[in-house]
């Protein structure tokens, strides 16, 4: 028997999206998959839905009348599906994620895995790396993006906080080397240089509102070490090799454990804003929304645990 629902959501996809191209691009399939699936659709009822020139398509008469019920029996088949995941007493099922390495395994996966004792049917599948994955594609349910979105047309998103970068080093190389308290004090100093592609981020810190300070100078530092890891990065600042620039979370963790000290705290390089994006769907699933909001109730105070430095004003 035929499946009477196949190809009905593809129909109402191009419909809402206004055409077979953006509603591939929310389906995260290709303009010929969907326009087969239409053609599927008509050829089962036999009648013309939609009708198509080169540059767009309009509904027909029939196209309209289907177009309404269909859209009113998604929505109902959406609240029957809500009804009984509100209706379990926990979440449940398996929850894919993926979150940037080290982040996600310092600040993110804690607070997951512990859904997991609040929630022994919630199933957590983490997946860490800093590519930037296709998340209808490779079947992930949620992403943590750190910095500019770029394919949140077919994703809802969710913002969790913004990391800044923060400067510190260890107290064995301050001991050594003196601790600076402006930009100018940074000159001769080594820094530990972050690198992508072979090219080193210059160092352009600026004061921070009503801390005053040189906003145009920029420090003559010495990179001999340069690395594409934060976590490598901070592990050689612990281990004397120099001063370096690292995300307010990754510092606050060494400070705390006396490995590092936070110099310069009315200066900082960047800010990145963080999202947790999700396929867009009409209806939230609950293992869905209660890692989401474990997330946004918890993400914050890691990104402030470095509580003496103002945001950076440019």
């Amino acid at each position: 028997m035929q499946d009477p629902l196949e190809g009905v959501s593809t129909f109402v996809q191009v419909v809402e999206a206004g055409g077979f191209a953006p509603a591939a691009e929310r389906l995260g399939v290709t303009r010929s998959a969907v326009g087969k699936a239409v053609a599927r659709l008509e050829a089962r009822l036999g009648t013309r839905l939609l009708q198509r020139n080169t540059r767009s398509q309009a509904l027909t008469e029939e196209g309209q009348i289907y177009y309404e019920r269909c859209t009113r029996a998604l929505k109902e088949l959406d609240a029957a599906e809500a009804d009984l995941d509100s209706g379990r007493m926990e979440p449940s099922g398996r929850l894919r994620v993926s979150v940037p390495e080290g982040f996600g395994q310092l600040c993110v996966a804690p607070i997951l895995l512990n859904l997991t004792r609040l929630y022994p049917q919630l199933n957590i599948d983490l997946s860490f790396g800093d590519r930037t994955v296709d998340l209808i594609e490779e079947g992930f349910d949620l992403a943590i993006r750190i910095g500019p979105l770029h394919d949140s047309g077919t994703l809802s998103a969710r913002l969790l906080g913004t990391q800044h970068i923060s400067i510190g080093a260890s107290p064995a190389y301050l001991a050594r080397h003196g601790t600076p308290r402006s930009l100018e004090e940074l000159d001769g100093h080594a820094v530990i240089g972050y690198s992508r592609s072979g090219v080193v981020a210059p160092w352009n810190a600026l004061p921070a509102a009503g801390r005053g300070g040189n906003s145009g100078h920029r420090p003559q530092v010495l990179s001999q070490i340069s690395m594409d890891d934060i976590q490598a990065i901070a592990a050689a600042a612990v281990a004397g090799y120099g001063i370096a620039w690292v995300p307010c979370w990754l510092l606050s963790s060494y400070v705390k454990r006396g490995e590092l000290v936070h110099i310069l705290p009315g200066y900082r390089a960047r800010s990145y804003e963080i999202h947790a994006l999700w396929p867009q769907t009409r209806q939230l699933r609950r293992k869905l929304r209660v890692a989401i909001d474990a997330l946004v109730a918890e993400i914050p105070a890691l990104l402030n645990a470095d509580d003496d430095a103002a945001p950076l004003v440019r």
